[in-house]
């Protein structure tokens, strides 16, 4: 199957080709024409899914067709609600790229809490599409800097980290504010029971699209595990990384302060790294993330929230330095290397406390993890 049987318009065509998209993903295949028909979509799909272009698409090409009605100023008509201030960046340079295509102008911007709210209130001016977190959302609606009356359609993108960091109060306010009849399109990487309340509140007879993780694709990942105990994790972290040589290489850990006390570790070390987290301010997030997608910084040391916004296509080594909590996200972890059909490889710390977890994780999953004794190496002076 080829875009040109979607139903898109030929400008947006021209701009899949430019940007080398050849063939929908699955979801894409499903959810662009629905979208086009202004169908309620529910999407269950993990990121590198395809995801984000799937309803920017068919969104841009419903706002261009609707070009010649006047809309009010500060009165926007596309909404895209995300969970963090990387995610709505990402969102937002999607809807530019493809935008850019149009003849008519679509303005897109992404605001979110961390930074002064002042120039994104004067940004507000003549807004099309508007991609925010909750909070600054409700602060922009509270200052009459921006209007949800007029909103043709909602996007919950990563509904499911939302509703687990709490912002259920937040939505519910914001869902008060947005008119009755509007289309209504929900992603999700998991249908968890918040995610399933939800879905059935907001949504009228949706579409549901679940797109299963592709074998192959896991298969492209070479998957290793190593067993050690928590207090040489660090060593042996150093001691992969430099006697592998990698470069660019995602960190996982499970808190705030285990990705500030690696990545202080292997800077000590000689290693060139930097964590990401929420108690970082959005300008030192973004500067650490545009450094290692650029390949300009060896190792980015990451909590599962933060990595929602990298997205890198030809991303080598992923690492976890401490195993998520559940296999769903373990899968989402990994995915982000062995995309585009290009191979990557996944590494795993286990401590003798995570080997019962880290079976029921290979179950899951459906797949054998070679696992090697870390005291068969020698890594001391690491």
């Amino acid at each position: 199957m080829s875009f040109t049987t979607l139903g898109l318009s030929p400008n947006i065509l021209k701009a899949l080709a430019e940007q080398n998209y050849t063939q929908p993903y699955p979801i894409q295949q499903e959810a662009i024409p629905a979208i086009l028909n202004r169908k309620d979509i529910l999407g269950i799909a993990q990121t590198g899914s395809g995801k984000t272009a799937s309803y920017v698409l068919p969104i841009l090409m419903n706002l261009s067709l609707h070009a010649t009605v006047s809309s009010k100023n500060r009165h926007v008509k596309v909404l895209v609600l995300v969970p963090t201030r990387e995610l709505a960046v990402q969102v937002k340079e999607v809807f530019q790229k493809f935008s850019s295509s149009f003849t008519e102008r679509i303005k897109t911007i992404a605001v979110f809490g961390g930074v002064s709210i002042n120039p994104q209130m004067l940004d507000l001016q003549n807004v099309s599409v508007l991609v925010a977190t909750p909070g600054r959302l409700l602060e922009l609606v509270e200052s009459n800097a921006v209007h949800l009356s007029d909103i043709e359609t909602l996007v919950l993108d990563e509904a499911d980290k939302m509703l687990n960091l709490g912002f259920k109060e937040e939505m519910n306010r914001i869902f008060a504010l947005l008119p009755k009849k509007r289309q209504n399109l929900l992603f999700s990487a998991t249908l968890s029971d918040d995610v399933n309340n939800i879905h059935q509140i907001i949504l009228e007879n949706p579409l549901v699209i679940k797109i299963e993780p592709e074998v192959d694709q896991i298969d492209l990942i070479n998957q290793s595990a190593y067993l050690v105990s928590d207090e040489k994790k660090g060593p042996l972290l150093r001691y992969i990384i430099k006697s592998k040589d990698l470069k660019q290489v995602l960190v996982f850990t499970s808190s705030v302060y285990s990705a500030e006390n690696v990545a202080d570790k292997l800077r000590k070390n000689g290693i060139d790294a930097i964590s990401i987290h929420s108690k970082k301010s959005q300008e030192a997030r973004t500067i650490a993330l545009s450094k290692f997608k650029s390949g300009n910084l060896r190792v980015l040391v990451a909590t599962d929230l933060m990595s929602r916004g990298i997205d890198i296509k030809f991303l080598p080594y992923v690492i976890n330095y401490e195993l998520p909590r559940s296999p769903k996200d373990y899968v989402h972890r990994i995915g982000r290397t062995g995309r585009a059909e290009s191979p990557g490889e996944a590494i795993s710390l286990v401590s003798p406390d995570e080997q019962h977890h880290f079976k029921i994780i290979q179950k899951k999953m459906g797949k054998l993890v070679p696992m090697i004794d870390s005291n068969e190496l020698d890594i001391k002076g690491y």
